[in-house]
């Protein structure tokens, strides 16, 4: 065998070098994404042959810029397609659960309780009784246990929201909102932009370091930043910030 020369030995270096580069470092949480509870807007993007394809396009969309906030938070993306059990969720840091239309099973309600009270966290949204009722889907059993719950819908149905800068966003954002469910217990930090009155968005710590975050309003986290005229709504500086602080 001939010995190397100088540029060959540059060259397999060099390849080496570029071959660890390029293996991508383990993202260092996880954020599960229930799709298994007729979920109204939310899907896996790779799951939805012969539906409407406008829709598929804005579920593609709200996928990206939920991949952009997962890796802006170190975070990598999963979900969730049957009953939710225990296993499930060991590895889980993060579940994300957006207008479900399908009841909770006791076991699953006993799991994601275990989940929370164990140090995971939970991004619950609803919204009005037009999209999903507290009669369909007892969400309320998930969170109730930690001080927090749904309510009716907002009295005030008018466009506009925004944040209170405090522990989750540490400036005002202006967000979505267009009609709401109220959430009361925990802290609230989102309000529309008429009163204060009837907060739809609250977040808690519980014992041992579960931490929730509900939401009565979906569009924020629908990435809606346009809606009646408005061009500007700070969805992904909003969902960024929340994610941060469940994942901290």
């Amino acid at each position: 065998m001939r010995p190397l020369t100088l540029v060959t030995l540059f060259a397999s270096l060099l390849a080496g070098f570029c071959a660890n580069a390029q293996t991508p470092t383990p993202a260092k949480h996880s954020i599960c994404t229930d799709v298994a509870h007729q979920q109204k807007f939310w899907h896996d993007p790779a799951d939805m042959a012969g539906m409407d394809a406008q829709f598929v396009e804005r579920v593609k969309y709200m996928t990206g810029e939920f991949v952009k906030t997962a890796t802006a938070v170190d975070a990598r993306l999963s979900y969730l397609r049957k009953e939710i059990t225990s296993k499930d969720l060991d590895g889980c840091d993060l579940l994300f659960i957006h207008i479900p239309s399908a009841t909770y099973t006791p076991g699953e309600v006993s799991a994601i309780s275990k989940h929370i009270a164990s140090g995971g966290s939970l991004f619950l949204v609803m919204d009005q009784d037009m999209w999903s009722t507290l009669e369909q889907v007892n969400v309320n059993d998930l969170v109730r246990p930690f001080g927090v719950q749904f309510g009716g819908e907002s009295p005030d149905p008018l466009a506009g929201g925004h944040t209170k800068a405090g522990l989750i966003t540490d400036k005002r954002l202006k967000i979505s909102y267009h009609g709401a469910r109220t959430v009361s217990g925990g802290t609230p930090f989102c309000f529309n932009d008429r009163s204060d009155a009837y907060p739809f968005g609250t977040f808690t710590e519980v014992k041992d370091g579960g931490r929730i975050i509900v939401m009565g309003d979906g569009m924020v986290s629908l990435y809606m930043t346009s809606w009646e005229g408005v061009q500007d709504y700070q969805c992904q500086e909003f969902m960024q910030d929340v994610f941060r602080w469940l994942l901290r």
